[in-house]
């Protein structure tokens, strides 16, 4: 059969938290020939190859269907991609790589807080310079469609090759569409983030490919991927509580469900009265206090690696779409 490939990161910041995020999922990525290849596979599933390639390629490769799997922010994946729905599927947001797409204006355009204010901003400068405003950006498409929604056509757009941010304060542009995390970078270039101009929320994923070759044989691989992905992530939303408490009942395990969002996986209390509960961790230290409350002498908390079910939420996802 052929290889089942996925496409990682090749360098920086993405790439660590990638292969981090695999490990946890006990799918351990290994250059068996080296740092520097660009090959690799993951450790106890020799059938997949991981490509570690650049952010524009993952994206290329997605697109084509040459990859099956690729880790890359949705930012990317919708401004390189056109009618990306059709082609790729965003599986699952990894909890990294966060980034928001924004238009944002000089601080000094005080009377600019809403898309709509500069919509009026962009026609009068058109009318007074004979010429349309300079929107300076890496995210052409983004823009183009976001402006379109909100019925923007006074401006041209300025492909921005550096530091976008700048671009005011050079005079190659008037406002900018650029990503931001803090709004730091933003502020010290003297820019605000227009209201209502939030494009996109975007963060590192998980994509499957529509147009991949999906055999049977590599059905199996995703849903094995897949399984301890999800079982991570259950694990992640949860720690496990035990204790010994001989006068619990069904009424009691009701409340603790309903006020604490608590899970029992192994149903109620066994004949010598132990418990296992699964809580999520901001409600440790009330649910707790609310057991020893009601009879339970202590109660021990510790962390949980996997959470594995019959359920596979993100496998089913996969399949739909395919």
């Amino acid at each position: 059969m052929s290889a089942f490939v996925i496409a990682v990161p090749a360098k920086g910041r993405l790439q660590e938290n990638a292969e981090s995020y695999f490990a946890r999922a006990g799918l351990k990525l290994v250059k068996p020939r080296g740092a520097r290849e660009y090959r690799g596979t993951v450790a106890g599933l020799p059938e997949i190859e991981v490509a570690f390639l650049s952010a524009s390629e993952i994206a290329q490769q997605l697109s084509q269907g040459a990859v099956h799997f690729g880790i890359t922010g949705e930012d990317l994946i919708r401004e390189s991609i056109p009618h990306a729905d059709d082609k790729v599927v965003l599986l699952h947001g990894l909890g990294f790589g966060y980034a928001t797409v924004v238009v944002a204006v000089p601080q000094a355009w005080i009377d600019v807080r809403s898309m709509a204010d500069l919509d009026d901003v962009a026609t009068a400068f058109r009318l007074e310079n004979d010429r349309r405003m300079r929107v300076a950006t890496k995210y052409v498409n983004l823009t183009r469609a976001f402006f379109a929604q909100h019925g923007i056509i006074d401006y041209r757009i300025v492909e921005s090759a550096g530091a976008t941010e700048g671009a005011p304060a050079a005079g190659t542009a008037e406002l900018i569409v650029d990503i931001t995390t803090t709004g730091t970078t933003l502020q010290a270039n003297a820019l605000k983030i227009v209201e209502d101009g939030i494009m996109l929320r975007s963060q590192a994923n998980l994509v499957a490919a529509r147009r991949a070759d999906w055999t049977p044989a590599a059905r199996e691989i995703a849903r094995v991927m897949l399984d301890r992905i999800a079982a991570t992530d259950r694990a992640a939303s949860f720690r496990e509580m035990r204790t010994r408490f001989p006068g619990c009942d069904k009424t009691l395990l009701t409340e603790a469900r309903e006020k604490y969002g608590v899970e029992t996986p192994f149903g109620g209390p066994t004949s010598s009265g132990m418990l296992t509960l699964h809580c999520p961790p901001d409600q440790v230290h009330a649910l707790a206090t609310f057991l020893r409350a009601h009879g339970a002498a202590s109660v021990v908390v510790g962390p949980l690696d996997y959470v594995f079910a019959c359920e596979n939420p993100l496998f089913d996802r996969l399949e739909a779409a395919l």
